[in-house]
């Protein structure tokens, strides 16, 4: 099973520290790494590139020192290494045009406003990652017990009714 990087990018400690633990669970089945600026976030990919490992999700908060969040989304998406990973803004400071800049750029694919819900948090990062594997991995069948069961299954089927096609 490959391994993935999700790595949560946010200017305030506390507010990494609190998603990190929503998002201990998935320590086993994926590499997640934390980011105080987009410049830490762009050295942490540099060195998970050099290694291998793909970006899966990238979970950003807006309004940081230097670049933005929406920036840095956007950028992500035309970089050849990042441009698959799943991009969610977490922020409760991106005004409306700035979000639909990121949504018209295709730079967004999800949106969660601060405060928010551990369990919703869990929810949405584990329905994106069941999104990328879908669209990434060519073996589904171990990431069943780890994601969205009901949609990968699906998507398992799917392939072999394709394959029956052919």
């Amino acid at each position: 099973m490959n391994k993935y990087l999700i790595l949560c990018v946010d200017d305030e400690r506390e507010v990494l520290d609190s998603v990190l633990h929503d998002l201990s669970e998935l320590e086993e089945h994926f590499i997640i790494e934390a980011a105080e600026s987009v410049d830490e976030a762009k050295e942490v990919l540099a060195d998970t590139i050099a290694d291998h490992i793909p970006l899966a999700l990238i979970l950003c908060d807006h309004i940081m020192p230097g670049e933005t969040g929406i920036d840095f989304l956007i950028e992500l998406k035309h970089q050849s290494e990042t441009t698959l990973c799943r991009r969610v803004l977490l922020t409760g400071q991106a005004g409306l045009e700035e979000t639909v800049q990121a949504v018209n750029n295709a730079s967004l694919d999800y949106y969660i406003a601060k405060p928010w819900d551990g369990n919703q948090l869990k929810e949405v990062v584990i329905d994106q990652l069941t999104t990328y594997v879908i669209e990434n991995e060519k073996d589904l069948m171990p990431w069943a017990r780890i994601l969205d069961t009901a949609r990968i299954m699906e998507a398992l089927s799917e392939r072999r009714l394709t394959l029956s096609d052919l």
